[in-house]
């Protein structure tokens, strides 16, 4: 990272757990597991709207953005699907107060119900994300329909939780962009919209691209900036590739972190962390970008070192 470096407060030590659910360092409103969305909730089948369910979540890092409509009154109206996926589908809501100019827009990422999840791999990136109660652990562990919906509960708060960390860090250092995290509910998670507001298109993703040699030099160094703090933090990302990360005014940003790992708890950390940066440094190259910089290897060994794991 250029210029500066995580004090210390910000580096993870070994053997203390980010993912226990009774430890809400990085939430403003108690435990990351909230009840599950009451389905009275559901939106009006004819107008799309339901009542903002800002009041009982767990809210974001503060002060909250002053493009973010927290009042009560507000209402959710669903505007459509932005991206299907496996495991979530994320749709674009527009949150607003009747009758004033009061609006915002919002992403929102719903992990699927226990039927119809496809977390084909999770025993491999829930290791070190253990619950303390055994009842829970012995359902997950079984796969049951119960302990299914605790995993969703886990993906769904394990996201919430890295992306509060990684915006403080970001809004104080600037050298990571992660989408603001508005709040979790259940399975539901709420985002800020990164895109064009007026027509309601996302960003594109980086996969989408096709930059000339300076943004690919330029993107490539927001990127190891980027995953030197996510290091610093403790965490790799577990599925990065650059279909999980935006380019949104000139700026990389990470999304897509349900999966991420703990680098200290879980011992699969470092496999995960060398396939993240493989896959991203073989796009970088397969762009221009010399094999002397895209070097997956020394990346990899310069991360574990930030990590403190090397």
């Amino acid at each position: 990272m250029r210029d500066h470096d995580l004090p210390a407060p910000e580096r993870r030590t070994r053997g203390k757990r980010r993912f226990d659910d009774d430890e809400p360092q990085f939430l403003k409103r108690g435990p990351a597991q909230p009840a599950l969305a009451d389905p009275d909730d559901e939106p009006d089948p004819d107008t799309g709207e339901r009542w903002s369910s800002w009041d009982d979540a767990v809210h974001g890092p503060e002060p909250h953005p002053d493009w973010l409509v927290t009042e009560l009154a507000a209402k959710d109206t669903e505007l459509g699907v932005l991206k299907t996926g496996k495991e979530a589908d994320v749709h674009l809501v527009r949150r607003a107060v009747p009758g004033t100019d009061r609006s915002c827009l919002l992403a929102v990422k719903r992990y699927r119900d226990a039927q119809h999840r496809l977390f084909h791999r999770d025993a491999g990136y829930l290791e070190g994300r253990r619950v303390r109660r055994s009842r829970e652990n012995r359902a997950m562990a079984g796969r049951t329909a119960f302990g299914r919906e605790m995993i969703a509960g886990q993906w769904a708060a394990a996201e919430f939780a890295a992306l509060a960390r990684l915006w403080e860090i970001g809004s104080r250092y600037g050298t990571i962009t992660v989408p603001y995290p508005v709040q979790v509910r259940g399975t539901e998670l709420m985002l800020e919209f990164l895109g064009d507001a007026e027509e309601g298109t996302a960003a594109p993703r980086l996969a989408q691209l096709r930059p000339g040699p300076d943004e690919v030099r330029d993107l490539w160094q927001q990127l190891v900036d980027a995953l030197v703090v996510l290091s610093r933090a403790g965490y790799a990302h577990g599925d990065l590739s650059p279909y999980n990360l935006l380019v949104h005014a000139g700026r990389l940003v990470l999304i897509d972190l349900p999966q991420v790992v703990d680098l200290v708890a879980n011992p699969q950390g470092p496999e995960f962390l060398a396939r993240d940066v493989r896959v991203v440094a073989t796009w970088f190259a397969g762009r221009g970008l010399p094999a002397s910089v895209a070097d997956p290897t020394a990346l990899t060994e310069l991360l574990l070192r930030e990590a403190g794991i090397r």
